[in-house]
């Protein structure tokens, strides 16, 4: 029986919206302690900002805490359905090397899954382990240096 991403995500996801600016969003990420947050406009999902988008985007174009977020997130995301299998869900969030996948459903966001969501289940599937071992690993080689 294969596991659906609806039985693993979160459905009380924290959202910013296109009237939030980048200041705003960065707040939220330090409080929620989150590296990426999911920008909605009336429960649609219009975008992604990831702390890399505000420094990249946004600090070292010298943009200031003022900005839109719509100036600087990502408007091509990786979604995936509730009826998404965990399987293909992990192997999207490897080769994407995202630690945050959105869930929507009729462009509606609906939950958000991340890497914790895998890794406190007991994920049978040996390849999703791997996926997702391959990311951490990657995360954690690249905050050493």
């Amino acid at each position: 029986m294969m596991e659906k991403i609806r039985d693993i995500m979160t459905d009380e996801v924290e959202c910013c919206t296109l009237l939030d600016n980048i200041f705003e969003v960065a707040v939220k990420m330090k409080d929620l302690n989150v590296g990426a947050i999911p920008i909605v406009d009336k429960e649609k999902l219009v975008g992604m900002i990831t702390d890399r988008d505000i420094v990249i985007r946004g600090v070292a174009e010298k943009h200031p805490g003022s900005t839109k977020v719509e100036d600087i997130m990502s408007k091509e995301m990786v979604t995936v359905s509730p009826e998404t299998s965990s399987r293909e869900a992990a192997k999207l969030m490897a080769d994407h090397q995202i630690r945050r996948l959105p869930v929507v459903e009729n462009e509606k966001l609906v939950g958000i899954v991340s890497l914790g969501d895998f890794a406190i289940r007991e994920l049978t599937d040996d390849q999703a382990k791997e996926a997702l071992s391959e990311i951490s690993e990657q995360n954690l080689n690249g905050a050493q240096h």
